[in-house]
């Protein structure tokens, strides 16, 4: 790997270990005033907001300015919603604006990939960049439960600045608070990645040029008989997992009778089971084999509806650290394949946003979807159940449209399979 790979792999990192920690000290600042409890359901959806909305924009803008700028940018934006989370802004409108940072930055992030490294190796680069984001999320929300709790907060609120009231009162403030130094450091890193050789391409001179240029990539990727497939597969795995991640909480206070410091460990055992599945996938599987994953999918909806029967944490560890497994080894190979085809059709920061759009507003819809179920009484027990039979039915159908394109379509998908071979072959735009 080149050498700014690891400059941002850090980059990444910081900025991520400190949005999953803000995530747990914002539902349990929305707790401890009394919010219901669909508001804090409502967090999921609020941060997809802004990938959704400004898609069209954001995947431009990261192929006109260098993706390490891009970047520092996006990360300044989530320390705005961290403040105004800090000083009074409502909870969701304030994680609304730090989503609108994550989906500034996410272009730039795999873009760069892209950009940097050959074909060949973003299976490999993947894997350590999910690894790593997962690593970030283990450590994120076991920090931001941590920093909750008890003992830190009580060293935290300890802390004063002289001849100025902060107003900093609670826990889940003070948490909040000491979160800002993780996104300085992350912007530090920023300021370090290299400019890659790739031209830059110019953003259109109105709004309308950006839409119809935007829909026009999502349509090119839609269409492409590799790109199509693997976007599917995407879309639905975050659209459910992001998702998930609340759930898991709402479980473990269900199912288990955990607090929110505890429950968080539990998320923190999914992620280290996807960070596993997404290392080993990054080793054993290669950009054209991509597709056998699919059928890992139908077996990881069948299992999250196991979760219902489950009331042992013995049992629940190494249960969900057993499906974030098959969803890290199923997610890298997919993403690459994604990136791949998106490189190819239209450049980089335009095709991740593209990604970002669908896989935002599957996590946008499956989470206002789960909140209004919540708001109407929907226990988490039959979310769960929901939840599990659309992952295994639409993994299930969208393992019919492959074969389908196997079948209908099969000299150009075996092209499409040679690009992704193979290195040095012509790009397809």
């Amino acid at each position: 790997m080149k050498r700014g790979f690891y400059t941002i792999m850090s980059a990444q990192f910081f900025s991520s270990l400190a949005d999953n920690a803000l995530f747990v000290a914002a539902v349990e600042l929305l707790r401890t005033s009394g919010a219901a409890e669909w508001q804090r359901a409502a967090l999921v959806p609020m941060f997809a907001l802004f990938y959704v909305v400004l898609a069209p924009f954001v995947g431009a803008f990261a192929d006109a300015v260098p993706k390490g700028k891009v970047m520092f940018y996006s990360n300044s934006i989530k320390v705005v919603g961290c403040l105004m989370m800090l000083f009074g802004t409502h909870p969701l409108a304030a994680y609304a604006i730090v989503g609108l940072g994550a989906a500034a930055y996410s272009p730039a992030k795999y873009g760069i990939l892209t950009e940097m490294l050959p074909p060949s190796q973003l299976v490999k680069a993947n894997g350590w960049i999910e690894g790593l984001t997962i690593a970030s999320i283990i450590l994120g929300v076991l920090l931001g439960g941590q920093l909750i709790g008890d003992r830190l907060s009580h060293y935290l609120l300890m802390v004063d600045v002289p001849m100025i009231d902060t107003g900093i009162d609670t826990p889940p403030e003070a948490a909040i608070a000491s979160l800002l130094g993780l996104y300085v450091v992350a912007a530090l890193f920023n300021l370090r990645i290299p400019r890659t050789s790739a031209p830059l391409q110019p953003v259109a001179h109105s709004l309308v040029g950006l839409v119809r240029d935007f829909s026009a990539c999502n349509g090119r990727l839609w269409q492409d008989k590799l790109g199509q497939i693997s976007l599917a597969v995407t879309t639905l795995f975050w659209g459910a997992t992001s998702n998930l991640r609340y759930i898991v909480l709402a479980w473990a206070a269900a199912a288990l009778g955990y607090g929110m410091q505890q429950a968080s460990s539990l998320v923190g055992v999914v992620a280290v089971g996807t960070a596993v599945g997404a290392v080993v996938a990054s080793v054993a599987s290669r950009l054209d084999r991509a597709m056998a994953v699919i059928p890992l999918g139908i077996g990881m909806g069948v299992l999250v509806i196991f979760m219902n029967v489950i009331s042992n944490v013995w049992v629940a560890a190494p249960f969900l650290m057993v499906l974030g497994a098959i969803g890290g080894y199923m997610v890298v190979p997919m993403n690459a394949l994604l990136q791949h085809r998106g490189h190819n059709l239209m450049g980089a920061g335009r095709s991740i946003a593209v990604q970002n759009f669908n896989e935002q507003a599957c996590i946008l819809g499956m989470g206002a979807f789960y909140t209004a179920m919540t708001k109407f009484g929907l226990s988490v027990f039959g979310a769960i159940t929901i939840f599990g039979v659309v992952v295994a039915a639409s993994m299930w159908w969208i393992r019919s449209w492959h074969r389908r394109n196997l079948r209908d379509h099969k000299e150009e998908v075996e092209h499409l399979l040679d690009l992704a071979r193979t290195d040095h072959l012509p790009q397809d735009r």
